[in-house]
């Protein structure tokens, strides 16, 4: 049997599209279909590992653990991982095929198409139904030519298109009138039905414009989805950095935690947990002046390394991380922040630059060599160091994933890696300095894993803080959350007839 297709499009990004996704896979996974997601092709910072240690996108991940399955390659078969204004790494299947400016991308069309059906066909043959996310909006006539993930798939798969809207930044009906304007007719005839997002106010004082909207498209309204907040689900793009926490005062008996805002920064939902923590501030920072006298420094993932390094010391903040370090902050690296807390980075191959040399900040002793082949694997280490507060979790689980394409040898290693995927391992992963203040790893996740969190952040304070739910349970709720509010808000008898599903 031929899984059903459903699929989503917007106006613009961030109009509300991967949200709406993972609720309706928990949705229809909760009235007991066997549901998927697909997104032929994402542009992402933050990415996941899958158990067989192949990258999609996070949202895709998000999207499938919230339709209760483990996620695969097939749900996100091209991922595109920005390394500069015009350039990206593309991922093919979970692995890392070439690096390519954004002018030669359509030179591989035909072939990367070719995966996104293939993908596609495999998913619709193992469940009833799946749920597409395009991306952007399908009616950008410059990137028409190129499109392998709008109205593209959806003509080929013959899927009905809900297309959703973003009220909150304002010109929602015009996006909407203009989204359906720009389409082509067969492209048009595909559009089953218009989701409003992010609404606040009364609903009454809407109904106008709703009924404007039904009669000048010829669509049906399915719903409008009220603006969520705190919902506690992993952001995917950079636009998310710009809203975290810029709402939030520093308070006595905080902890202010200072990320690094890097250029390039990637996975920076690693720090999500942390963010949702009571007692505790996160904000990310560019600039020395921004920095201030933060309790703890993280330096996360970068998709350019030394390009990010070059950064830290041309902003003048690899100078001042150094100096609150010497005087006694927390300095984390994560990644590509682990590798720039060495001695040095040495990239003999050309793999990120045309430097083969490039000194870190100094604040652990170790050394990094890039390689060409990328190590992508879920993760479970053990704590082996003695050091600071690390010395109370000797012996202890953390599990996370690993995204790197460099080597770091370490004289006194903070983890041991006990398990790649499926395989046992012995491997050594990460540093410390001898107070356990700074330390560093490759292990994405990291704060995760609840127990490591309370450590740390216990460290940081005079008190203790009890440990909260686990990241699983509070995302669990969270889906269940949206799910709720999204079928609250949608006419679901209009929706199974546009999926084609009986009630």
């Amino acid at each position: 049997m031929t899984a059903k297709v459903l699929m989503v499009q917007g106006t613009s990004s961030s109009a509300g599209k991967s949200l709406l996704v993972a609720a309706l896979c928990r949705i229809f996974a909760q009235e007991g279909y066997r549901v998927a997601p697909f997104k032929a092709q994402n542009m992402a910072l933050n990415s996941f590992v899958t158990r067989d240690g192949l990258e999609i996108g996070r949202a895709q991940a998000v999207q499938a653990h919230a339709a209760g399955i483990e996620p695969t390659v097939d749900m996100n078969p091209i991922l595109l991982k920005p390394e500069a204004d015009s350039r990206s790494q593309v991922v093919v299947l979970g692995r890392p095929k070439t690096k390519l400016e954004s002018r030669d991308y359509n030179r591989r069309r035909d072939d990367l198409w070719q995966v996104v059906i293939e993908s596609l066909a495999r998913l619709r043959g193992q469940f009833d139904l799946v749920v597409i996310e395009g991306a952007g909006s399908p009616a950008e006539p410059n990137l028409k030519t190129g499109d392998i993930v709008n109205m593209r798939v959806a003509r080929h798969a013959q899927a009905p298109v809900l297309l959703i809207g973003d009220i909150d930044r304002g010109g929602v009906f015009a996006s909407l009138v203009g989204t359906l304007e720009l389409l082509e007719p067969d492209e048009r005839n595909l559009l089953k039905g218009i989701i409003i997002n992010k609404f606040r106010g009364d609903l009454a004082l809407l109904r106008p414009g709703l009924d404007f909207l039904e009669a000048r498209c010829g669509v049906p309204v399915v719903g409008v989805v009220p603006y969520l907040r705190d919902l506690r689900i992993a952001e995917e793009d950079s636009v998310a950095l710009e809203q975290s926490t810029a709402d939030r005062r520093l308070l006595a008996n905080v902890a202010d935690i200072a990320i690094i805002r890097l250029p390039h920064i990637s996975n920076f939902d690693d720090f999500d947990p942390l963010a949702l923590e009571p007692g505790v501030r996160v904000r990310y920072v560019d600039s020395p002046l921004d920095l201030g006298e933060p309790h703890a420094i993280i330096i996360p993932g970068s998709k350019s390394t030394a390009a990010d390094l070059h950064f830290l010391n041309a902003s003048g903040l690899a100078t001042a991380i150094v100096a609150r370090a010497h005087q006694g902050t927390a300095v984390v690296g994560i990644c590509g922040g682990y590798q720039m807390l060495g001695l040095v980075i040495r990239d003999p191959d050309r793999v990120e630059s045309e430097r083969e040399v490039t000194p870190g900040l100094g604040l652990l002793p170790v050394e990094t060599v890039f390689f060409p082949e990328k190590a992508t694997y879920q993760a479970q280490a053990r704590v082996v160091t003695m050091r600071g507060f690390l010395r109370d979790l000797v012996g202890q689980p953390v599990n996370g994933y690993e995204i790197h394409m460099g080597r770091t040898a370490s004289p006194e290693p903070m983890l041991c890696i006990v398990r790649r995927g499926d395989a046992q391992v012995n491997e050594a992963d990460g540093a410390t300095d001898a107070t356990g203040r700074i330390f560093g790893t490759y292990l994405h996740g990291l704060f995760d894993n609840a127990h490591f969190r309370k450590a740390w952040l216990s460290s940081l304070q005079d008190h203790a803080r009890e440990v909260g739910l686990s990241m699983v349970e509070v995302r669990e709720q969270a889906y269940n959350r949206l799910a709720a509010c999204v079928r609250a808000s949608l006419n679901m008898p209009l929706l199974y007839r546009i999926v084609g599903l009986p009630l």
